[in-house]
């Protein structure tokens, strides 16, 4: 057993000696992310702000000679293995190692060799928080198999390898933002992300040197009818184009919008056109306040996204405006739900002496409803996936 105490990378070496004997040949961390602005954008071929968290999935590996890869988890406590057979299509693996069985997939499928590996993984990103433990996991075990291998995978092409291992292997379909963010994220810096073309701009985002923090708040709420409701969202996005005849909603410009919204016959659709189309201006207008330096304004920006998921697209639950509310009243800048919807996290961007403060304010505002506890982190933009030395 490990120490929770301990770091997740000595977490992930301790695991791998008691587990193998020996040390591993490295460890490489792959952080969570969390979105700053941009809330179902991606697959309307828009735009996002996420930024890599300080809480990290860390792989302590080593090769070994067989075409065979053996897995243990800290957070299970089980010991996986698989060979080629398993990796030979996709679905073989299930459960958690199949998170680890796709990369092997997809970087074979992409015609590289793959090393067989004995692989520890510890980690400190929530599961089920909306903070991208599947893609922390999937980057990890990436960078610890090219480096392994000596393999050559340029890092514009990585993120989409570990979307295509999640997306076919391990059957989850998710965009391209939450590889893209673990894998490519700086410290002191949001990723600008364009999901039509995946071109990407490093923005600074410098909390420290303007005195502020951004809370992330665990919900703790149960993810309601999240699979479905996520698919409607998208079939109305996709209806609301198809209407206005054009490829995505990214093509219809916020002055474009009372146009395009007399157009459409349905309520609904209309509403959900809304919030795609205001939500691109907004990552739009982030983007331009933080190259100006001007950290302190993206507050209302952050609120009017979250006023947007509430009323026009509906994805929030009384546990996360709660929290929202609690924060912006005990003097957040700013504060809105990030994720899919549903449950998951709030993030609010306060100032850096204030955590404590606004911490209370949101876990009394939860004992008053009788809501489960949040779990809270202060955060700062960290870096993406790399090898540890």
């Amino acid at each position: 057993m490990t120490d929770p105490t301990r770091a997740v990378e000595d977490r992930a070496a301790a695991g791998f000696t008691t587990q193998y004997g020996g040390q591993a040949a490295g460890r490489w961390a792959a952080p969570g992310r969390v979105n700053l602005i941009g809330e179902h954008t991606d697959y309307n071929e828009g735009f996002v702000l996420p930024f890599a968290l300080p809480l990290r999935t860390v792989v302590a590996a080593d090769r070994q000679d067989a075409e065979q890869w053996t897995v243990w988890s800290e957070l299970s406590g089980e010991t996986i293995t698989f060979g080629a057979d398993d990796v030979a299509e996709a679905g073989r693996v299930t459960g958690w190692g199949a998170y680890v069985a796709g990369v092997v997939w997809a970087l074979r499928e992409a015609g590289h060799r793959v090393p067989g590996a004995r692989l520890a993984i510890a980690s400190d990103v929530p599961l089920g928080s909306g903070l991208s433990s599947s893609a922390a996991l999937e980057s990890a075990v990436l960078a610890a198999l090219l480096d392994l291998g000596g393999l050559e995978l340029p890092a514009e092409l990585q993120p989409r390898l570990a979307q295509r291992a999640e997306n076919v292997y391990v059957g989850a379909p998710t965009g391209i933002m939450d590889q893209s963010a673990v894998i490519r994220c700086c410290a002191g810096h949001a990723l600008f992300l364009d999901c039509r073309d995946e071109s990407v701009e490093q923005i600074p985002f410098d909390l420290d040197a303007a005195g502020l923090a951004v809370l992330v708040i665990d919900s703790r709420a149960p993810h309601r009818h999240a699979d479905g409701e996520y698919a409607a969202r998208r079939r109305s996005c996709e209806a609301g184009a198809s209407a206005l005849g054009v490829p995505a909603l990214r093509d219809v410009g916020v002055d474009q919008l009372d146009t395009a919204l007399a157009q459409l016959d349905d309520e609904e659709t209309r509403r959900r056109v809304r919030h795609v189309v205001t939500e691109d201006q907004r990552v739009l207008d982030t983007v331009a306040l933080l190259r100006a330096a001007r950290v302190r304004d993206i507050g209302p920006l952050l609120t009017a996204s979250h006023v947007s998921m509430r009323d026009d697209f509906e994805i929030t639950v009384p546990e996360i405006d709660t929290a929202v509310e609690a924060a912006l009243a005990a003097g957040a800048l700013g504060a809105r739900m990030t994720g899919g919807g549903f449950g998951g996290c709030v993030l609010a961007l306060i100032e850096a002496d204030r955590a404590d403060e606004v911490t209370a304010a949101v876990e009394a505002a939860y004992a008053e409803r009788g809501f489960t506890a949040p779990g809270t982190v202060t955060v700062l933009p960290s870096p993406g996936a790399t090898r540890l030395p």
